[in-house]
């Protein structure tokens, strides 16, 4: 007897779907598999076998032969246990002829015939509503995420046991053996499904400068970094940015939760990820972690922090090497990596913010706690190399908190995530509306030609940028990102001409041009 039954599997962040041909012919008794697969895959087999004679099922003494198709693709992961076990099923008569039509099967089996959770699960469900299937059964603790795709009746099961209940029964009556499961999108969207850190800006006493600076990145896309000494609120101030983000729409929740469940990172039960990432790996992550790779390739920590913020505390600390691996990812917003086994793509569209002490010890320029001489300062802050420094648009300092802003004694109040968020969106909507009908999101995505025609100038405010190009010696690659946050900054105020203080204000970012990273020798 011959069945067909189709399943899929992922390579990078793209689905496949697959066909595991499985024929049971008189002959010499064996059990051979046969298509490029990996060795987990091959070992399917073993565990098929046990689970199904665990459950009652009697495999005649016959020559079983299974083919794994595509040819051409190595097969990975255990998602393929399911679909082999109800091939044998179907080649052998345990269940009719042509019951799986319409259907892609996925799942690990345990040795009791349990059905045990897999990765990639959404993105081959989306693969499998391309291909015009309905049905797709798959273990309980996936179900929630493949029933985001619309349209598709996704049917969660536990046991071996239930997997032949639900396609022996006729089609009729299946749904009511085992009741397809459904989620509420927008119900998802609004509430979240992730616990509530309650982070708010509101917390932090002090450095104003630090959280404007971190509202214009927000608003404009424009990477940060942040330089001061230890306890200043460097990291307290990172954590915060996704709580003025705009929330993540239904599309981009998807794409993020794609890479999450390609990663094996979703979590039980979960229906997709609502909450902007925030990713801060250490700074001894190896470097396939980091962009992604491995021997089976698998997304890395800036593919896991789309749509959100990429966070490296300490910069200096993370080899040069390793940093320089982020320079075009940042440009290209996406990730290529190539292995013998063909090139894999995952994205990477995410907002990097960085922190770090002003020199080893953490305390300059209060030259009454540092030691550091200026050559030690310029070795540390050189860890980190140009063409990085480069792509980072807003460089601010956080200098010691004041006792009085500590103790609420100040006269300044703290804003409010919630607040800062409202002018946020305010400002992501002017950009909305300029950029309609061109590829561009963001004033920072902004090249010459459209800072020409977007970052238009006055007289008097013409006049003040080229005085201070002159006397700070700005790139040409300084000079637009100059214009790119003084657009930023403008739409902040709702103005639709860029002024003098906004061009004020987008100089007074470019700390990398200033004290710390111009020591004297000595």
């Amino acid at each position: 007897m011959y069945s067909s039954i189709t399943s899929g599997g992922v390579r990078g962040i793209i689905s496949y779907l697959m066909q595991i041909e499985v024929d049971v012919s008189s002959g010499l008794p064996g059990f051979n598999m046969v298509g490029f697969m990996s060795g987990d895959v091959r070992e399917a087999g073993d565990r098929v076998k046990v689970a199904l004679r665990n459950v009652g099922i009697k495999i005649p003494a016959s020559k079983i032969t299974v083919n794994l198709s595509p040819a051409d693709i190595k097969k990975e992961g255990v998602v393929v246990d399911l679909p082999l076990a109800v091939g044998i099923l179907e080649a052998i008569g345990e269940i009719g002829a042509g019951c799986t039509d319409d259907t892609v099967v996925l799942g690990e089996v345990g040795l009791d015939g349990e059905i045990k959770e897999v990765k990639g699960v959404l993105p081959i469900v989306k693969k499998a509503k391309e291909a015009g299937y309905k049905t797709v059964i798959l273990p309980v603790p996936n179900a929630r995420e493949g029933a985001v795709v619309s349209g598709m009746r996704i049917v969660g099961v536990s046991s071996l046991q239930e997997v032949i209940m639900y396609l022996t029964a006729p089609k009729s009556e299946r749904d009511g053996l085992i009741e397809p499961t459904r989620v509420d999108l927008e119900k998802i969207l609004s509430e979240g499904e992730e616990s509530n850190e309650n982070l708010d800006f509101a917390d932090i006493n002090g450095q104003s400068a630090v959280k404007r600076a971190a509202m214009v990145a927000a608003a404009g896309f424009h990477h940060l970094l942040i330089v001061g000494p230890p306890g200043s609120g460097k990291s307290m101030v990172a954590k915060r940015i996704p709580t003025i983000l705009p929330r993540l729409s239904l599309e981009e929740s998807i794409e993020v939760s794609t890479i999450y469940s390609v990663a094996g990172m979703m979590g039980e039960n979960k229906a997709l990820i609502t909450r902007r990432p925030f990713v801060s790996p250490h700074h001894l992550i190896t470097e396939a972690s980091l962009v992604g790779g491995g021997t089976i390739p698998r997304p890395g920590a800036i593919s896991l922090a789309h749509r959100g913020i990429l966070f490296l505390d300490e910069m200096p600390e993370f080899p040069r090497t390793k940093l320089d691996m982020l320079r075009q990812p940042i440009e290209d917003r996406k990730v290529h990596i190539v292995r013998n086994r063909g090139t894999f793509m995952y994205p990477a569209d995410f907002q990097l913010v960085g922190a770090l002490n002003p020199c080893p010890c953490g305390y300059y320029p209060d030259r009454n706690k540092c030691k550091c001489t200026s050559n030690e300062i310029r070795r540390y802050l050189g860890r980190i190399s140009g063409p990085i420094l480069d792509r980072i648009d807003i460089c601010i300092e956080a200098p010691k908190v004041d006792i009085r802003e500590l103790s609420g004694k100040s006269d300044t109040c703290n804003e409010s995530s919630e607040t800062m968020r409202e002018r946020v969106l305010l400002a992501r909507k002017m950009q909305e509306e300029r950029f309609k009908g061109t590829d561009l999101k963001f004033n920072s995505e902004m090249t010459p030609a459209d800072i020409r025609k977007y970052c238009k100038l006055g007289m008097r405010e013409r006049a003040f940028l080229e005085k201070t190009f002159c006397s700070m010696d700005l790139s040409a690659r300084a000079y637009h990102k100059v214009l790119r946050l003084a657009r930023t900054i403008a739409d902040l105020d709702g103005n639709e001409m860029i002024k003098e203080i906004h061009l004020m204000e987008a100089v007074s970012y470019r700390m990398t041009d200033g004290k710390y990273w111009r020591q004297e020798e000595g």
